[in-house]
């Protein structure tokens, strides 16, 4: 029987609480190369921000960093984990670290063993490289790298790599003993679901928490009680490349729903307006408009403009904005202002570039 290691127990209590985790880009200088220092600052500006964990290299961080001729997935780690662990030491707190990881299963494993070395607490294990495998080859994937660390679920949406996965997929994956969550973003309601039910069925929802990766149905996902016969069941936390920007606002609307859900009181009309605001703003920034071809130099658009990044270039060069997507981004900001953390950044950008 292999071993299935687990994330220490004050971790887990967390992660199971549900947290407010973002997905962090990747900072390049002129030549497309890693900018070190802009890095730090974006990850210092999370931290500051309130998160309680971060996501690093995942899609939002560019899954090209992934391939050996691009030679940055360990540095980007490194840098992420060692600016993590002084942040954790100064305020006596734990970020919870989250790896992305990617590929078949010789890359793959070889990831984890990297991210469980660099003190990563667990691995966001993306489809993508088995998209035109069986899901019975993919969960054979999926075990074997859960044998090195703790495992979060991704349900990638096909638009950005992801496929659709069935059910039955999601029910034998809850079987494996150490997985911790399930980022359910395939950008789909009746595929949530099935997540949903797939873990209520499982009869591990008191052990395993979801989050949502539906960055057009944040605030609802959020609010929702899922209720299948007696089990009740909600997603609990997030882990979201729109979190990536407008960060400290986003910590206090995650606040603020976990209040709500606490109480047990009535949603509030403004919660649902706030929640059509929101899905405004990421339909501009992750350019729905043409299938999120956009997203990440949407996301690089908004903390250039806060001068939190020096520019808004992604490793491939094609990858860029999309015709009137900076139109709908400068049409976002205006309109929503109040969604905004432009005077948090102000404050703190000077020190976090020191």
């Amino acid at each position: 029987m292999p071993n299935y290691p687990l994330p220490p127990q004050d971790i887990l209590e967390r992660i199971r609480l549900g947290l407010m985790i973002p997905a962090h880009p990747l900072a390049l200088n002129k030549f497309r190369k890693l900018d070190e220092r802009r890095q730090k600052v974006l990850t210092r500006y999370y931290l500051e921000a309130g998160c309680g964990g971060l996501a690093i290299g995942v899609h939002t961080t560019q899954f090209a960093i992934h391939k050996p001729e691009v030679g940055l997935y360990r540095p980007v780690l490194e840098l992420a984990a060692s600016t993590i662990s002084q942040h954790n030491k100064k305020l006596k707190n734990t970020v919870v670290a989250i790896a992305g990881i990617c590929g078949k299963t010789r890359q793959a494993t070889a990831e984890a063993r990297l991210a469980r070395e660099l003190g990563y607490h667990a691995g966001l294990l993306s489809p993508a490289a088995f998209r035109k495998e069986s899901e019975s080859q993919l969960l054979d994937h999926c075990q074997k790298v859960a044998e090195i660390i703790p495992l979060f679920g991704f349900y990638l949406q096909p638009a950005v790599g992801g496929r659709v996965l069935s059910y039955v997929f999601w029910r034998k994956f809850l079987e494996i003993p150490n997985v911790v969550g399930i980022k359910i973003a395939p950008f789909n309601r009746y595929q949530t679901v099935d997540v949903v039910r797939a873990l209520a069925d499982s009869g591990r929802h008191r052990e395993i928490c979801l989050y949502t990766g539906n960055d057009d149905h944040i605030v609802l996902d959020l609010l929702t009680t899922y209720q299948f016969g007696k089990i009740k069941i909600q997603i609990k936390g997030g882990l979201l490349g729109h979190w990536a920007f407008w960060t400290k606002k986003a910590v206090a609307i995650f606040n603020r729903i976990r209040k709500i859900r606490e109480s047990g009181q009535k949603i509030p009309q403004e919660m649902l307006t706030l929640a059509a605001a929101i899905t405004d703003c990421n339909s501009a920034v992750f350019d729905a408009t043409h299938n999120f071809a956009g997203c990440l130099p949407g996301i690089h658009q908004i903390l250039y403009q806060q001068g939190l990044l020096t520019n808004i270039y992604c490793l491939d060069p094609r990858e860029t904005l999309s015709p009137g997507q900076k139109e709908e981004i400068v049409r976002v900001y205006h309109l929503y202002r109040h969604l905004a953390d432009d005077d948090f950044v102000r404050e703190n950008l000077s020190r976090w570039l020191s």
